[in-house]
């Protein structure tokens, strides 16, 4: 059976952070895809990747898996090492589960992947970026979300990212610079329901069913928008307010076709491969806004992707399995 390497990100945050948690979960995710694969027959090995590339390269060297499974979600306090793991492994030849360097680099630079879909003519809410420059006046209606702009998993978004004031928007800024480093991303604010699209290879292109987050009433003042809380949190107030439905529940077939069309036509633009996310804002018009392409969605099998599987009558297991095989499909196709 063929060998299998998983590699992960080392968690960096102390205990106590608040974003710790988003971190650790991958370690348990780490554990569940062992067992399915050691299930499966294979030799399976983990190494847990940090600030120094050297062990993994040592390891890879030392012994070459015929396979990596790629759970490595970059360093939490520096978010850009996500596509360098990948970048090694194709320097050194090895077949890795997930999407390739070039999808990964795109999509971790929120700024330069909106560019991209919106010169593919796909629908995103319209932006602008400010790095170590004062706040320009903003020129978008309020109101405007704030977001790092190289940070994933709901990272940095709380209620406070909302605002609705140029007073209010250079503080945030201000804020978000402070903790996570420039760039920031200014987008405006999608008033409506959220939805998630994910996709995956078996090997044919297949869809999930849609996901929503039902955002239920929480009071003045609260948005209604998916905070680190509300995914991260048990038990907060956030997480209470915004449960996902899996299969979403009143969407037309109209909406279903246009949010898996344009699901489809980003997973290509950006080169995406194996699995992927696309997560949506619809207006009262109906009209779907592209929010983001996630290249590396959390594969817990408590998590979304499971459920969505588990919807369609297939399993988590035969997911992960079936990544396995990819990478080694294409192993074969380039020794030919």
């Amino acid at each position: 059976m063929p060998r299998v390497l998983i590699i992960y990100n080392e968690p960096s945050l102390p205990p106590d952070h608040p974003d710790a948690y988003s971190e650790l979960e991958v370690l348990e995710t780490v554990g569940h895809v062992e067992r399915v694969l050691v299930q499966d027959g294979h030799a399976v090995r983990r190494l847990g990747v940090g600030r120094d590339p050297e062990p993994l390269v040592a390891a890879i060297r030392r012994d070459p898996p015929d396979v990596v499974f790629n759970l490595f979600e970059g360093l939490a306090d520096w978010g850009d090492t996500e596509p360098f793991c990948i970048g090694l492994l194709e320097w050194l030849g090895v077949p890795y589960t997930g999407c390739p360097l070039t999808a990964t680099c795109l999509s971790r630079d929120k700024p330069l992947a909106k560019r991209l879909l919106l010169g593919a003519g796909l629908p995103t809410a319209d932006f602008f970026v400010v790095s170590d420059e004062l706040v320009p006046e903003c020129r978008l209606r309020w109101p405007v979300i704030v977001k790092p702009a190289n940070q994933d998993a709901s990272v940095g978004l709380d209620q406070g990212s909302v605002v609705t004031t140029q007073s209010a928007l250079e503080a945030r800024v201000a804020l978000m610079r402070e903790r996570y480093g420039p760039p920031v991303l200014i987008e405006e604010y999608i008033a409506g329901r959220e939805f998630c699209v994910g996709l995956f290879e078996r090997p044919e292109l297949a869809f999930l069913p849609i996901a929503e987050y039902e955002f239920l009433p929480a009071g003045d003042g609260v948005w209604p928008i998916i905070t680190y809380e509300g995914k991260w949190q048990e038990g907060s107030r956030d997480y209470r307010m915004s449960p996902m439905r899996f299969p979403a529940d009143n969407v037309s077939p109209d909406l279903a076709d246009r949010l898996r069309d344009l699901a489809a036509r980003a997973y290509r633009l950006f080169g995406c491969r194996d699995y992927a996310r696309l997560d949506f804002r619809v207006n009262a018009a109906n009209e779907p806004f592209i929010l983001e392409l996630n290249t590396n969605p959390g594969l817990n099998p408590e998590a979304g992707f499971a459920l969505g599987l588990e919807s369609m009558g297939l399993t988590w297991a035969s997911l992960v399995e079936q990544l396995v095989k990819n990478a080694l499909r294409r192993k074969s196709s380039e020794q030919r």
